[in-house]
Parts: C-alpha cells; structure tokens; sequence
C-alpha cells in the first residue's frame, strides 16, 4: 500500500507504518501542515491527519537541450563495463 496525503483532518492518519505525516509516494505530491481537528474515531486510534495536500506546481517549460549530462563507465559485480548518464537537471540515470 502506497502512502498517500489525505485532507480529513478529522480521521485517523493513512500514513503506512515508519512514514511521517506528510510522507507520499507521489513524487510530484506537495503538504502543508494544518491544525487538526480529531474527531472519535481518531481520539480512539491516538493519530489524525494534520497535513493537507496543496496544488501540483505547474511544469517548468526548459530548454532540454541545456541540460548538463554526466556520463561514467561502472564494472558490474559480474566483470560488465556498463556506462552511467545521469541528468543533473532531471535526476534521470540511465545504465547502457
């Protein structure tokens, strides 16, 4: 099960176990803490929801062609030389 953010700050807390409160999986997903409000159910539980969602940012438009690249040849544990292209702008890493 993925974490996710929830917006009830009435309920108990969604987070998986070892995740703080504003913890998602979404990469693109953003919080913002808020007074919580617990209702019975939560008071029962001991946790509640205290952060909400806020709006995605919206794409930066860029110039790809701009973007630094750096490139390194690795040796897998097998003996492969195998090259590594990591994006510096996008954290992309490719392996060849």
């Amino acid at each position: 099960m993925a974490t996710t953010l929830d917006s009830d700050v009435t309920k108990p807390s969604v987070t998986e176990p070892g995740d703080g409160p504003a913890d998602t999986t979404d990469p693109n997903e953003r919080a913002s803490s808020v007074t919580p409000n617990p209702g019975p159910e939560a008071l029962l539980v001991g946790t509640v929801n205290a952060v909400k969602p806020l709006p995605k940012r919206a794409a930066v438009k860029r110039d790809e062609k701009k973007d630094r690249i750096e490139t390194y040849t690795a040796v897998r544990p097998d003996g492969t030389e195998i090259t590594i292209s990591r994006n510096l702008e996008t954290g992309e890493t490719t392996v060849k």
